[in-house]
């Protein structure tokens, strides 16, 4: 089976923030992947301990030469610090995917695209705007994406990019634990107000992704069925204290 384990090889890696990395792979077997999927990496130590993490796909659906995974640094982590700082081009480490069929967005989806993100949530989301892009034709799309500093949003200057496109996409970011003096986004955690603020009307039936830690997922989506949004129209995905998909 292709989801079974098999080698992939580091080919590319891009520092995204101080403690966020990109890392792109080559595989031996790879036949696409949609939207919003993950896949399994798993380490394994001299001694024969193995440690196994679930970790988003960055990169536009469909079958690419190369896959992208966006990865956190963990200060007591058991993976992400060597993903992050050991990990070198031409490594090889074991991969499995892709996985996930609940998460997932497709681009022929006519609906609005409304994405929620905290921190490094935004990976599987970023991989919706990517594969939007691609499209033939894109439905509009906001994002609305918390992170705790200005050095701390992933993509940055790509986001800001799509931004300028003009093609329908709308992006607003808040800042929790202090901005720039310049800022001109929000300064506080993501609430019912700002939800109303930068959403789409429900009645205009958009299909709802939040991603990020569950505490921030939880509540988002709570006041999106606060704001008359239906529960079958918001997906969520959860990240665990260690970074790990839940």
């Amino acid at each position: 089976m292709l989801r079974d384990w098999q080698l992939a090889t580091v080919a590319a890696i891009r520092d995204e923030t101080p403690s966020v990395r990109t890392i792109a792979f080559s595989l031996p077997q790879w036949t696409g992947h949609l939207a919003g999927q993950h896949v399994d990496v798993r380490l394994t130590t001299d001694d024969g301990y193995q440690a196994e993490r679930s970790y988003s796909i960055a990169s536009p659906s469909g079958r690419t030469a190369l896959i992208e995974i966006t990865v956190e640094r963990i200060a007591d982590g058991e993976v992400s610090p060597f993903l992050t700082a050991q990990l070198a081009l031409g490594d090889t480490i074991e991969l499995r995917g892709p996985l996930g069929g609940y998460f997932t967005w497709r681009p022929d989806n006519p609906a609005p695209l409304m994405l929620i993100a905290g921190g490094s949530g935004i990976v599987p989301l970023m991989s919706m705007l990517r594969t939007r892009t691609k499209a033939a034709n894109r439905p509009p799309a906001r994002l609305l994406y918390s992170s705790r500093q200005f050095e701390e949003i992933i993509y940055r200057s790509e986001l800001d990019r799509l931004v300028t496109t003009n093609d329908g996409f709308s992006l607003n970011t808040a800042l929790t634990r202090g901005a720039p003096a310049n800022w001109s986004g929000e300064t506080r955690r993501v609430d019912g107000d700002m939800l109303a603020k930068y959403t789409f009307p429900a009645a205009q039936a958009p299909h709802n992704f939040v991603c990020g830690p569950t505490s921030f997922v939880e509540t988002v989506a709570d006041r999106l069925v606060a704001l008359g949004h239906q529960e079958n129209a918001i997906k969520t995905e959860r990240f665990g204290p260690t970074g790990e998909k839940r």
